[in-house]
């Protein structure tokens, strides 16, 4: 990764995963967003760090041996398919996840005792929970340590999770340091917006919004995106 686990949870402290998917469309990069389901167990959880892919196949060795190769910082990201009739992770998992200094967890699939997890405070992200733990055991993924999939998404250790209480969003980690400057300037010019709306000054009039629909009797094509671009907006993107 080429921000370290400090300084990468430092700027987004200051940011939201609205703030990074706007910044993604803006430098052209994929929108890599969990499925909307996946939420905070704990509300107003925060989590940033390097993807840990764990594929689980039944069992939660898969979660230790994913733990005991992680670095501190690190987001363990599980990919159970989605599944919505077991639980795959429990308390214990994200206890041990945080005493090895985790970042968090994000579960494509499902949790249980939640109230033990909120107890621990780690960040958790999933589908959402049930009493009962897998009743299986499918043979182990030839991959199951270095990819995960999550909705439409495969991430691996390239990659960066960012959570909040709008989702999961997956960045390359290569590229973050980008996105982050783009996401910071996105969000002050949003920040000024807004406070020019409390002061009286309409967004329709910040934005010349009256200029934008007559420029577009004259030319259908154009577009709104295309408008804020020109005007320095920041609604969309």
């Amino acid at each position: 990764m080429t921000m370290d686990p400090d300084t990468l949870r430092g700027r987004f402290a200051a940011l939201t995963t609205a703030h990074v998917a706007d910044a993604c469309l803006r430098a052209g990069a994929l929108v890599r967003c969990a499925p909307a389901d996946v939420r905070a167990v704990l509300p107003g959880a925060r989590s940033a760090g390097r993807v840990l892919p764990a594929r689980h196949a039944g069992s939660v060795d898969i979660f230790l041996e994913a733990i005991d190769r992680a670095a501190p910082g690190d987001v363990l990201v599980v990919d159970n398919g989605g599944r919505t009739d077991e639980a795959c992770v429990g308390d214990l998992v994200v206890l041990e996840a945080q005493a090895a200094g985790l970042a968090g967890v994000v579960v494509w699939g499902l949790h249980r005792d939640t109230v033990d997890i909120r107890a621990v405070g780690l960040p958790v992200f999933s589908l959402g929970a049930t009493p009962t733990g897998p009743q299986r055991l499918d043979p182990r993924p030839a991959e199951a340590l270095t990819a995960a999939r999550v909705g439409a998404w495969t991430v691996g250790p390239d990659d960066v999770a960012l959570a909040d209480e709008d989702g999961v969003l997956f960045v390359p980690a290569g590229r973050v340091g980008e996105l982050f400057d783009l996401a910071e300037s996105i969000r002050d010019t949003e920040r000024r917006q807004a406070d020019r709306i409390r002061a009286g000054e309409p967004l329709r009039v910040q934005v010349g919004f009256g200029a934008y629909l007559a420029a577009r009797a004259q030319h259908p094509t154009l577009t709104f995106r295309e408008h804020l671009r020109a005007v320095g907006g920041a609604i969309e993107e």
